[in-house]
């Protein structure tokens, strides 16, 4: 039987147990109970909330930023999603500022997609929204998507970047930490190479594994001791019942989890030691930032088996980006492509997951940017979290982050801007403009809740239009999921415009299936539908 399912059954065994352990808690912490005040009811209280803690699953923290401080004023601030897919939400963190106050430059953040959710950079974005106007990649726990939803690998994840800045327009800056630095590169440097007009100003790279061959870490070397093959075989597992993704293969949260807590089992031991000590001590202020850490760090969600593995093999084991061997979808990812975004690095001196010089490679491989467009802070003392969270990144490393983004936000009155009327992707082929405008399948922002935002989605004219006249082709890369390589080759075969893909027919898909590839493609990215909506 696999892991998987021992985990589910394991899990599903104990819950009798936690729930006694839980009612044995309340009852030697009932004020009215005369053990409750001895050193015997402290010890039990403990020991009951330490087994229920332990066997707990633990579920999706909140961001819980309900104000932030702006200008040394409080103001509300409205956590709204304003794009998603099947795999990720764009989250938007509004503060409702009065007119006159600006809300500061537009800052995507992009969080890791490695096993913890996007609220492990709670401290990251609190961080940075008083200066900024905060979006964040919201990942979608794998095990929680039905498998008919289609599946996920890392060009999905280049291909979603890509959007959401489109989503945004070319007035963002983009801050991709640690694991997304690679696709976030690629996708800058892809972009660079059609002449995006979408582009952002700057980027930061924070902790990313650019190049694991510079002071491989022991996560880099176990990856370089096994093929593709090993990790296929051993850590990838199908979802069990109930979950709505039943029959997923991902890779499981709970063995990232033992992965991540095995580098430094000693420190989590003795931190629950410590949670003990201070339970049966009274010391709730100790316990209580214990039980916020752990609540968040003990979260965690599965990913994509396509995803895992092609990430394993592409950043891991070939080192394709720093070699310039990483293809997408066929095109070759040029980074000395990028010539208009200035580039920030980070690095911790103690980081012992992305190691000292992984994340700094990548102003070798952007060889067309000019020395004053290129940043690198090495930040003293810190590991790997410390890099984007803590006390040292709020003081030294928030502030040179907000001063280069500053500095290079006039940057964009030099770079061609957006032709009127071009209208950018959402999250479901549906177009808008601005940030605002694309989320849900009706083209409206929405609040976590589900309620419209105060701004609808303002619908603009369609690419390739003008005065309602078509030009003689559409620019089939509008569409998502193809790319310039799809739309060469979908041109070859005589098809040019957006009406042409809308009335395809069943032979027809049959046959460009057969004769580009293409696997099913067509049907499983909707490219009907979506022409058929550029068409209107």
């Amino acid at each position: 039987m696999p892991y998987y399912h021992w985990y589910e059954m394991t899990h599903a065994a104990l819950s009798p147990a936690r729930a006694m352990a839980d009612a044995a808690r309340l009852y030697y912490k009932n004020p009215l109970n005369p053990f409750t005040h001895t050193s015997m009811g402290r010890s039990m209280a403990a020991a009951m909330e330490m087994f229920e803690r332990v066997t707990r699953r633990y579920g999706k923290p909140e961001f819980g930023l309900d104000t932030t401080l702006v200008g040394g004023m409080r103001v509300p601030v409205r956590e709204e999603i304003v794009w998603e897919r099947p795999f990720c939400q764009l989250l938007h963190f509004d503060k409702v500022l009065p007119s006159r106050m600006d809300r500061g430059p537009k800052l995507l953040i992009v969080a890791p997609m490695s096993g913890h959710y996007a609220t492990l950079l709670r401290g990251t974005v609190e961080a940075m929204l008083p200066d900024h106007d905060i979006y964040i990649t919201d990942w979608i726990d794998a095990r929680m998507v039905p498998i008919a939803q289609g599946t996920f690998d890392l060009d999905d994840y280049v291909d979603y970047v890509q959007n959401m800045l489109h989503v945004l327009g070319g007035d963002t800056h983009v801050m991709a930490v640690c694991q997304p630095s690679v696709p976030v590169l690629a996708a800058v440097a892809l972009m660079e190479e059609r002449n995006d007009p979408y582009v952002p100003l700057t980027m930061t790279l924070m902790g990313g594994p650019i190049d694991t061959r510079v002071n491989p870490t022991a996560v880099n070397e176990l990856a370089q001791e096994h093929d593709i093959e090993w990790f296929r075989r051993n850590v990838v597992m199908k979802v069990p019942y109930p979950h709505p993704g039943v029959m997923r293969d991902v890779y499981p949260g709970f063995l990232q989890l033992t992965g991540f807590m095995s580098m430094n089992l000693d420190r989590h031991v003795a931190a629950h030691r410590e949670l003990f000590n201070h339970l049966v001590d009274g010391d709730g202020d100790s316990a209580e930032k214990h039980r916020d850490f752990y609540d968040e760090y003990l979260a965690v969600m599965d990913l994509t088996a396509e995803f895992y593995l092609q990430t394993v093999e592409t950043v891991f084991i070939d080192h394709s980006l720093p070699k310039g061997e990483m293809v997408h979808r066929g095109q070759l990812v040029d980074c000395s492509a990028i010539r208009n975004v200035a580039l920030m690095t980070v690095e911790g001196e103690r980081d012992d997951i992305s190691g000292l010089g992984q994340t700094k490679a990548a102003h070798t491989l952007c060889s067309s940017l000019s020395d004053e467009m290129r940043v690198h802070y090495e930040q003293p003392r810190v590991g790997h979290y410390g890099v984007f969270n803590g006390s040292r990144f709020r003081a030294e490393i928030a502030p040179r982050i907000s001063d280069f983004i500053r500095s290079n936000s006039g940057t964009v009155k030099k770079r061609p801007g957006a032709p009127t009327g071009v209208s950018t992707k959402s999250g479901n082929g549906s177009r808008a403009n601005g940030a605002s405008a694309a989320a849900a399948s009706n083209g409206t922002s929405r609040s976590r809740s589900g309620a419209p935002a105060k701004s609808a989605a303002k619908t603009v004219s369609k690419p390739g239009t003008k005065s309602g006249t078509k030009s003689a082709a559409d620019d089939l890369t509008e569409i998502s999921g193809i790319g310039p390589k799809l739309a060469e080759k979908l041109n070859a075969n005589g098809i040019h415009r957006f009406e042409q893909l809308a009335a395809l027919g069943k032979d027809d898909i049959a046959r460009l299936d057969k004769t580009l590839g293409f696997a099913g493609r067509i049907l499983r990215d909707d490219w009907i539908g979506q022409a058929d909506k550029l068409t209107k």
